[in-house]
This record gives structure tokens, sequence and C-alpha cells, in this order.
């Protein structure tokens, strides 16, 4: 890489600035940076205009950095546009205002190099407020070409595989502001219902927490086998356990699965628990959470209704469902084939959807149900509740009906958001509940596995509680309508 001819010429010019008395790769110590692009842009925009006289700002001195992404030369003068995080920046610079530093300027830039500009406000002949440079100085020499030099960067796997370059070509860092945003949003939010954020274990002796297969590694000093956490709720409710009643955790979790446009191998959640809480009560907050999330980025005078993608979606309009009365009104199942299995294999059959459901239980079908005929059509914010036992293994069974768990999913633009429940704080049904997954996961290798220790906290006594789990990726793709998951995680897994 360092010896094609591209670079080599660069590499000379970079020994040039050398010679010349600076260093092609400074120290931030040398450097003063007084104003972001976008603040100059914005400050001086309100304090001159072009008719303002020249001599009225040129004793203003400002410092800008940023890398270079088009020059413009005119001879004895040229325009340099450099970019930040903040903004793109035109400068002017003539050799009337840098003497002989012009020629050595002009010799040794290319586009790509890192800038730092000191200089006056002034408007261009075109109406353009721009820098006026006094100063100029390369404070990294860049040795490679940028891509496209015009047109961005719209190959999505050099894209995804050299992010370093999208953000410098394309605006998808600000789709990572913006998931910052979202995040340190959510925290806040969090704190301010008097939860504290802790810390779980990555690195699990048992894969539990969620159905999903885990990623194995081995431990060599202990000599054990490992597995990368699927979810932290087994560790959080512990916590609860301990005694501390609203307790939340943001960070990754790893599910050894496909990758697809809303899955990524690792990906980061948030789950909260609250001791004296309901799944009821989860839900008013998560729909204030969201709402406050959505006018975090978008600001307050968006109005509620949203495109996403050829979807519109209000987030003023929210709605609850059971689970059997989606699949009836919104999948259009017949309701006299719910509590059939036989019925519905035929149901599934006759609508050309494969699968094998040979031993499958009537919960799992009516999970397949829900998946092939319900879910693309919640659009608008959708609470599904009431969910089948079999297919909830954490959450607490209904007073008034032992076959549906007290749990909700948020659905929204087709695709699930959140998942919640009131946990699940019998130590015998537990213990069952596992069992009954151990001996299914020679036809479910999703299945979760049996953790005797959570079954002896339970034993120990956990309080009523009520957790939730929302997926930040998935959130951050729909509040800044993105469709990939790919393109909301900096760096994505790739083949």
């Amino acid at each position: 890489m360092i010896d094609n001819e591209y670079t080599k010429v660069r590499l000379e010019k970079a020994n040039k600035i050398t010679e010349y008395g600076h260093h092609p790769y400074s120290n931030a110590s040398d450097i003063t940076i007084t104003m972001k692009n976008k603040e100059f842009f914005d400050h001086y925009s309100s304090k001159i205009s072009p008719e303002t006289p020249k001599e009225n700002a040129s004793d203003i001195r400002q410092t800008v950095a940023g890398r270079v992404k088009l020059v413009r030369d005119m001879g004895k003068a040229g325009f340099v546009k450099i970019q930040d995080q903040s903004g793109i920046l035109q400068a002017f610079v003539s050799i009337a205002d840098l003497g002989d530093n012009f020629e050595v300027f002009k010799r040794m830039l290319d586009i790509g190099d890192i800038l730092m500009i000191t200089g006056y406000p002034f408007y261009t002949k075109t109406g353009e407020l721009s820098i006026h440079a006094m100063e100029i100085r390369i404070v990294t020499k860049s040795l490679l070409p940028l891509p496209e030099k015009f047109h961005g960067l719209e190959d999505k796997e050099t894209r995804y595989r050299k992010r370093y370059l999208d953000m410098i070509m394309n605006d998808s860092a600000d789709v990572f502001i913006k998931r910052s945003k979202i995040i340190s949003g959510i925290r806040s939010f969090m704190e301010g219902y008097d939860f504290l954020e802790v810390e779980t274990p990555m690195l699990n002796a048992i894969p539990g927490g969620a159905n999903a297969r885990p990623f194995e590694t081995y431990h060599n000093a202990l000599g054990v086998q490992r597995y990368l956490r699927i979810a932290p709720e087994l560790y959080l409710k512990r916590m609860i356990v301990g005694g501390m009643e609203r307790v939340f955790e943001i960070g990754k979790n790893f599910r050894n699965e496909g990758i697809d446009a809303t899955h990524n191998p690792e990906f980061t959640s948030i789950e909260f628990y609250a001791a004296y809480q309901t799944h009821e009560g989860l839900m008013v907050w998560i729909e204030e959470m969201i709402k406050k999330m959505f006018y975090k980025v978008n600001g307050k005078d968006y109005g509620s209704l949203f495109s996403y993608g050829d979807m519109e979606l209000d987030f003023d309009s929210w709605t609850k469902i059971t689970f059997r009365n989606a699949l009836i009104e919104i999948g259009g199942i017949p309701s006299d084939i719910l509590d059939d299995r036989i019925k519905i294999i035929k149901y599934l059959g006759e609508n050309n959807i494969d699968g094998n459901v040979v031993g499958v239980s009537l919960g799992k079908l009516w999970e397949k149900l829900f998946d092939e005929f319900v879910e693309e059509k919640l659009i608008n914010p959708t609470f599904i509740t009431e969910y089948p036992t079999e297919i909830s293994p954490l959450a607490r069974r209904s007073d008034s009906n032992p076959d549906v768990t007290e749990r909700f999913e948020l659905f929204i633009a087709g695709r699930e958001i959140a998942n919640g429940f009131n946990e699940l704080n019998d130590p015998v049904d537990q213990y069952e509940r596992f069992k009954a997954q151990v001996e299914s996961k020679g036809s479910d290798d999703e299945a979760m596995h049996m953790d005797h220790d959570f079954v002896e906290a339970l034993m120990h006594g956990m309080p009523p509680t009520a957790g939730a789990g929302i997926g930040i990726d998935r959130l951050v793709m729909l509040i800044t309508n993105q469709h990939s998951i790919r393109d909301v995680i900096p760096f994505p897994a790739m083949k």
C-alpha cells in the first residue's frame, strides 16, 4: 500500500512539508481551533453582510480546521473547501496574503489533507460567506486519494467495510450523531425515573435471557466453555432480587444467527426492570420515551406524522390489541382454526408457507401465523399483548388465563421494537418452564438452557417486577429513516 506510485508522490510532499519547518502529522498542542465551521458560518452570517466594508472585518481572526474536499486554483489565488464534523466552509487563499507560503501550499496540498486556517470572515462576489485566509497550514498529510471526487461513495460494500470513507464522502456521520443523541436521551430518560445504570457479564456460563443461538468461546485459564451473552435479562433480575429496585443496562448482545435488513450478529439494546411495576406501566413509559427520542432528533415542531420509506407513521396513534385478536382482526386468520394444530398446519399449507411444523406446539404455530400474516401490517405504533405461554418462557402467566402471559411487544413500521412483560417470580413455575425448554432442545436449537442459579435466586424472593427490552439499532433506523441495520451501526458484520 505504501509502495504505490500515488502514495510515493504524497510521501515526498510530506517530507517537503518537514523541510519547510512543519510536521506533516502535527500534535494537537500546536493547534488552537477557535470555531467550528458551522459556528463560524452561523455567527458571521448575522454579523456581516456582502455590503460590509472589508476593513470592518479584516482585524478579526478566527481559526478553523477540516479536511480538504475541494480545491479551485485560479493562479495567484484560489478557493479551498474544508469539512469538519459540523459542516463545510469555504476559504479564500491568495499570494497577496500568504506570500511565499502560497506557492509552497499549492505544491504540497492534496484533496484529503487536513488544514488549519486562520483568517477573517468575508463574502465572495457570488455572495458566499467564507474565511479569508491569512495563515494556512497542512496539519495532517493524506497519503491516499478520496474516492468518487464529486459523487460521493455509492458502493455499499465499501461503505460498510471502510466506514471512515463513507463518513468523509457521504452524510452517514449524521446518522451516528443522531444515534448518540438517542442513546444519551434514553439514558437521561431512565435516570429521570430513578433507574440505576448497571453492567452485567458479556461472557456467560449459560446462554439465557432469550431464545436464540449463542456464540460459543472457551476460557483457557478456567478451562470452561463460555457464551457471549444473548441478553442481560437474568442478571438484571438477580439485581432486583438483591434489592436494587430499578435497574437498566445499555449494551451489546450477540446472537449467532442470520444477517438481514433488521438483524446483525451483535446489536445494542436497553433492558430495564422495575420492582412493584406492571407491564401496563412499562407500555406508558415506552410510549413516552420513544416520542421524546423522536422529537429530540427531529425537533419539537416536526409534527407527529413521519414518512418511513413509503409508509406514513403517526406517532400520536398508539394502539393495543391481544395476540389472538391480532391474528383474527389484522391477519385475517379464521378464529375457528386457532385452537386446532391440524387446521393451522393445513391453513399454512394452503397459503404456500413452507416450514417444518411436525411436532411444533400450538403456541409456536400461532407465532408462525403472526410472523406471516400480522407483523408487516403493524404500521403505526402497536402493542401486541397476551402472548402464548409456550413462547414466553420468562414471562408471568395471566391469573385469568394461564395459557397466555402478561407480556407485550411493540411494533412500528412492521418491525418489533420492544418486548416486555410482568416477570415470572414463581421459582417452581420458572423451573418447570426451563425444564420444558431443555426437553425441547432436540427440535429447537434456540431453546433456553436450565439456569439453576437463577432459579435459586428466585427462591430467595423477587418482588413483583416488570421488565422490557428495546432494540436501539431498530429504533435508530426508525427515527433516522434508515432501512438497513447496517446503515445505523458504524461497523456492521461483514462476510
